[in-house]
């Protein structure tokens, strides 16, 4: 069973769980936000992430990835001249199906995911939560990141997309997280990209990493 969801590509990824503060200026999202909030909570829109394009002008996201995460209103503030500040929460991943373009923000039919955790996800989870620690801590060391944070959560998906929304990496290897079929098979590639990232991290002094998204996790 599908059903209908606004969508929004962006240059990142969003995983459920993440924060995600977006500024929305363009007359499109606007108004995505002005169909939003005439409906009963909770209010929600897909993030998309853009495999090729960009982000801003109608038409610029040229390729969208096939699985997204829904993003659910959690505050908006409006502006005198029509712009929107909004905190968003990720909330359940979707694959899409079918587009529509017949409104002024692109639409789509989508199917809804589950989140398994996986064949035994146990043993590889705590692999992922020392090596998780061992990578904040060096970033931290290296002025990238807060030395000191929260404990990782004990449950294998949660723990999955918190793993996967703090690493620092590109959006292909993001999307490839989010893609997972369930939080072991997530785990075993986080694993695998925490121990290249601890190695890449024992070498070298610092990282830039001011470009990239440093988003909040939240356990709903």
């Amino acid at each position: 069973m599908t059903e209908r969801l606004a969508l929004f590509p962006l240059g990142t990824v969003l995983f459920p769980g993440l924060l995600l503060p977006l500024h929305l200026f363009e007359d499109r999202y606007r108004r995505l936000v002005g169909d939003l909030l005439e409906r009963p909570e909770p209010r929600g829109f897909g993030v998309v992430g853009i495999e090729l394009g960009h982000e801003v002008g109608e038409g610029a996201a040229h390729r969208l990835a096939e699985i997204g995460c829904v993003a659910e209103l959690r505050e908006v503030t409006p502006h005198p001249d029509g712009r929107y500040d909004i905190v968003t929460v990720g909330t359940r991943r979707f694959r899409v199906k079918e587009l529509d373009r017949s409104r002024p923000y692109l639409q789509g039919e989508v199917e809804f995911l589950p989140e398994e955790p996986g064949s035994d996800p146990g043993p590889m989870a705590a692999r992922v939560r020392r090596l998780y620690r061992v990578y904040r801590h060096r970033l931290g060391a290296a002025g990238a990141g807060p030395a000191e944070e929260d404990p990782p959560p004990d449950d294998p998906v949660a723990l999955s997309y918190l793993v996967a929304a703090s690493l620092i990496l590109d959006g292909h290897d993001k999307q490839r997280l989010l893609e997972c079929e369930d939080a072991a098979l997530r785990l075993a590639a986080e694993r695998d990209l925490l121990a290249r990232e601890n190695r890449i991290l024992n070498v070298l002094p610092m990282i830039p990493a001011g470009q990239f998204l440093d988003g909040s996790f939240t356990a709903n």
